[in-house]
């Protein structure tokens, strides 16, 4: 990802703003998907909108990794996640602009939630493909794009190569003001 077409780090609480759960529930649009001791994986979290209700989804026995390109990102989830008392069930990782850096992580997730933020990746093929990879088979993917962002051609094209990679549709939830599918990788 080049930096200028990325959210910027000090927009990151503006994307907590607690009205917005009126819209994005997190625990509402997660808990279909996440039960207690799930490894599950954040890409894009930013400050944590939906990285903390997943650990709080997840439990104690359960671990969520949370990705993000600029450290002050993570930096600002790791305190939202201190003053919920789940930082201890989060690990960080610092992707760069052509990798989630995630080849080192041994275990394969459960869930994979990628929010609003395929767009704003050069090389979506790349970063699907790594998705893949650690996701285990059966696994989940939340795949939300905003509307205002991504029209529904490129919406379909990301899910186009995705199928590609043996990520198949299996819902479709309506969020407001998002296009947004539920994808399983085949077994």
């Amino acid at each position: 990802m080049s930096n200028s077409s990325v959210c910027p780090w000090w927009a990151g609480p503006a994307l907590n703003w607690s009205l917005r759960k009126l819209w994005h529930n997190p625990e509402t649009m997660l808990s279909p998907y996440l039960k207690p001791g799930m490894t599950v994986m954040d890409v894009g979290c930013g400050m944590g909108y939906y990285t903390v209700p997943m650990a709080k989804l997840t439990g104690s026995a359960g671990q969520v990794v949370a990705v993000d390109l600029q450290p002050q990102m993570l930096s600002g989830m790791l305190n939202r996640a201190r003053k919920a008392g789940v930082d201890q069930i989060i690990k960080t990782c610092n992707c760069s602009t052509n990798s989630l850096k995630i080849d080192t992580w041994k275990e394969q997730v459960d869930f994979v939630l990628i929010s609003m933020m395929l767009h704003e990746v050069p090389d979506k093929t790349h970063l699907i493909q790594e998705v893949q990879e650690v996701l285990a088979p059966g696994g989940h993917l939340l795949f939300i794009e905003p509307i205002f962002h991504v029209n529904k051609a490129n919406f379909n094209e990301s899910i186009r190569l995705m199928n590609a990679h043996g990520l198949v549709v299996t819902e479709k939830p309506a969020i407001t003001m998002c296009r947004s599918a539920v994808l399983v990788k085949r077994r």
